[in-house]
């Protein structure tokens, strides 16, 4: 099948940016994924503390998810998803992270190494963090003060946020206005599409629209902007959400953001009147397919999310 001529940016982190690169690949002529820098856990979590740099962890997802499907595209992104195991320092590290962390070592250029990184992999598109410099996630939560379950108590850090026993109110980013990279600001400016989504809600996903920089720059695009929604709530964090509650919540960070196209499965929807009212008030049309992995599990499928994304974005 045919790839579209167009210029489409992903926004977000994890396994749903992952999900989303490896559909687009497939689809559009040009790919730039903007990938947040704020996880504090892990072997990126590690490796922020201990060098100061970005978290690469999430920057490694989408490269590994922009290889390509022959042997040297397989090879390279089982290679950088490898993890060590062993007693010692090096456990849970992986080998992606120390590769990315080497370049910026030797580079001084975060930007300049993952183009590096991804000229090595034979990526198909690049790789940008949203700002640079490692942010924290701080969230007010209700419930968890077991003296007053109505009250906000102040949660910090991705691995906290994503994990919290309450239920989150907003998200912050520390540092508040931190540098956006201008090459991920230039993609923006310059595309025929953005998509957010899927992903971690408060942790992958909002923390995009809080650089300032960056939700300028989405909000005065001319490129149309499609929201792909989670398959279902994720504990803790979005713990009771309905697809509808996620774009309320989009709606409350970034007010002043107008949406195109909501994209969701049709089998994770309950109320699609009430999706599609909500969608319409963000000036978007409500796109329903089958995007969710045959197994059952809450993971959306490459092939069907390109073929969704293949149906809004041909006719424009």
């Amino acid at each position: 099948m045919s790839v579209l001529d167009r210029r489409v940016v992903a926004l977000g982190g994890g396994h749903g940016l992952s999900a989303t690169l490896s559909a687009l690949r497939h689809v559009v002529s040009e790919l730039t994924a903007v990938v947040t820098v704020a996880d504090n856990g892990g072997s990126s979590g590690r490796l922020r503390r201990e060098f100061g740099v970005l978290p690469p962890g999430d920057l490694r997802q989408a490269l590994s998810a922009l290889c390509g499907d022959d042997d040297w595209g397989r090879t390279w992104a089982r290679v950088l998803q490898h993890r060590f195991a062993s007693d010692g320092e090096m456990d849970n590290h992986a080998v992606g992270n120390l590769l990315i962390v080497t370049l910026w070592q030797l580079l001084g250029d975060p930007v300049g190494a993952l183009d590096w990184v991804g000229r090595l992999l034979g990526a198909q598109g690049r790789v940008l963090p949203m700002a640079l410099t490692p942010l924290d996630i701080t969230a007010e939560v209700r419930g968890i003060d077991l003296r007053d379950r109505d009250a906000l108590t102040t949660v910090r850090g991705q691995v906290e946020v994503a994990s919290t026993d309450g239920q989150v109110h907003a998200v912050h980013l520390d540092p508040a206005d931190p540098p956006a990279c201008p090459e991920a600001i230039a993609a923006v400016d310059g595309a025929d599409w953005v998509v957010l989504g899927p992903g971690s809600w408060f942790t992958s996903v909002i923390p995009h629209l809080l650089v300032p920089e960056l939700r300028r720059a989405l909000v005065a695009t001319s490129a149309r902007k499609a929201v792909v929604v989670n398959l279902e709530p994720q504990e803790g964090e979005t713990e009771g959400f309905a697809p509808e509650n996620h774009l309320e919540v989009l709606a409350e960070h970034a007010p002043d953001l107008k949406l195109d196209v909501v994209l969701a499965d049709h089998r994770s929807v309950v109320d699609h009147g009430e999706l599609e009212h909500v969608a319409r008030s963000l000036g978007a049309e409500l796109v329903l397919a089958d995007l969710g992995a045959d197994d059952g599990t809450p993971r959306h499928d490459p092939a069907k999310l390109a073929r969704a994304f293949r149906g809004f974005l041909a006719v424009t």
